[in-house]
């Protein structure tokens, strides 16, 4: 997963929750965190070192931190386009829109 994040799919589901096996993924690409257990799509660190990677990683975090505005200014600086993936009172938030 160090070389490419998306083998994650591959891997059994003790790993998908193994949360270093996780954040090795994210680190290389974001987008692997549509493979880790749920639980891990709601650390915060890990969703935040995903969104960093690529913002669009924010469409596999918990509803819990898609509301979270700090992480989706993170994934909107990253990209864009991650508001579409952030809750919806936060669309609305014309600061962050901005970004």
């Amino acid at each position: 997963v160090r070389q490419n994040g998306n083998a994650l799919i591959e891997a059994a589901d003790p790993l998908k929750a193994d949360r270093e096996m996780v954040l090795a993924a994210v680190r290389q690409n974001g987008k692997a965190l549509n493979y880790a257990s749920d639980p891990l799509k709601a650390d915060r660190e890990l969703v935040l070192e995903a969104v960093r990677q690529n913002g669009m990683a924010l469409s596999y975090a918990s509803d819990q931190l898609k509301a979270d505005r700090e992480l989706v200014v993170e994934a909107v600086r990253q990209n864009g386009r991650a508001l579409e993936c952030a809750a919806g009172p936060l669309k609305g938030d014309r600061e962050l829109v901005l970004e």
